[in-house]
């Protein structure tokens, strides 16, 4: 039998810079990790080892092996049935708001826990917050509409005592709103970032889950499941995500010197003229569209500030002065 031929792995350039998984999955690596992904990992019609990204448990445990490894977190897991995020596209989001941060700090990423982050909407996973701790010693408070979201965050914390005095979780208590009842008087944060709930309803979010389906190549005869899973308030909400960043850029505006650079996700290239009209309407000083890839996928971020060029300089010093 002639010997096994490893070809090399083939990077994902469309993937961040410093992004950790632009190499692709070492599942080899992954499984001496966290063992109880063996099961999961089969050869693909390629022939090459691989999960079924149709299965939730598979998706779940490959990424209980991703922050392992990458991201020294021992104790993760989420309950049945909410949204289990692809590792590296949220990985990209965090280098890309290293980045802009820089912008303000003479090209430097500012590091360690004097920069402060608000993640709207961090779900029950906690992944944007457990990834810019580890890479970055950023310090986060997470909120959520969900208790259990809440719950199963916070447990993800304790478990760790490598982020559980980096981030905290916060209950928002009302569903209309996005930065109100959170942000606490005087406080101050560089960064705000979200992953909005992108569809007008569950109709929507089924038909994007029976997409998802169709690119995986499942046979038509199986029923679709969320793969990454995802409750009501994850995926969809009333207006879509179109509403939920207009409210966003609307109560922006009134913590306007509170925060350095206010960030979302748009998913759909059609809702960018109508967030920019909103930012125009609250007067945002400055506002850029950073685009992103991964994959197929397309999608952007959209970042506006307040804050002038000279307000900007003095937030770094005042904020980063031994950055």
């Amino acid at each position: 039998m002639p010997p096994e031929i490893k070809q090399p792995p083939v990077e994902k350039t469309n993937l961040h810079p410093r992004n950790l998984h632009r190499q692709g999955y070492d599942l080899d690596l992954l499984m001496k990790i966290t063992p109880e992904l063996t099961k999961f990992v089969k050869p693909n019609k390629y022939e090459t080892k691989s999960i079924n990204f149709s299965d939730p448990e598979a998706v779940k445990t490959l990424n209980r092996a991703l922050l392992k490894q990458y991201y020294r977190i021992k104790h993760w897991d989420i309950p049945e049935g909410y949204l289990c995020p692809p590792i590296p596209g949220r990985a990209d989001y965090i280098h890309y708001m290293a980045d802009l941060l820089a912008e303000t700090n003479g090209g430097t990423i500012p590091k360690g826990e004097q920069v402060k982050v608000l993640d709207v909407g961090t779900g029950a996973n906690c992944v944007y917050p457990i990834i810019g701790n580890s890479v970055y010693g950023w310090e986060f408070v997470g909120t959520d509409i969900d208790p259990v979201a809440i719950t199963s965050a916070n447990e993800i914390i304790t478990k760790n005592n490598k982020i559980n005095d980096s981030i905290i979780c916060r209950l928002q208590t009302n569903a209309a709103d996005v930065f109100k009842r959170v942000i606490k008087q005087d406080e101050v944060f560089d960064l705000t970032i979200c992953n909005p709930p992108f569809h007008a309803s569950w109709q929507e979010a089924q038909a994007g889950t029976n997409r998802k389906w169709d690119n995986l190549n499942n046979a038509k005869s199986q029923a679709p499941v969320l793969n990454f899973g995802g409750k009501n308030n994850e995926l969809w909400c009333k207006g879509g995500e179109a509403a939920f960043i207009r409210r966003m850029t609307d109560q922006s505006a009134l913590f306007a010197k509170q925060v350095l650079w206010f960030t979302t996700l748009v998913s759909k290239k059609e809702t960018l003229a109508g967030v920019y009209k909103g930012l125009r309407t609250v007067a945002a000083k400055d506002v850029k569209t950073i685009s992103m890839s991964q994959g197929q996928k397309v999608s952007r971020i959209v970042a506006w500030t307040f804050l002038d060029e000279a307000e900007r300089a003095a937030w770094k010093q005042k904020h980063w002065s031994d950055k």
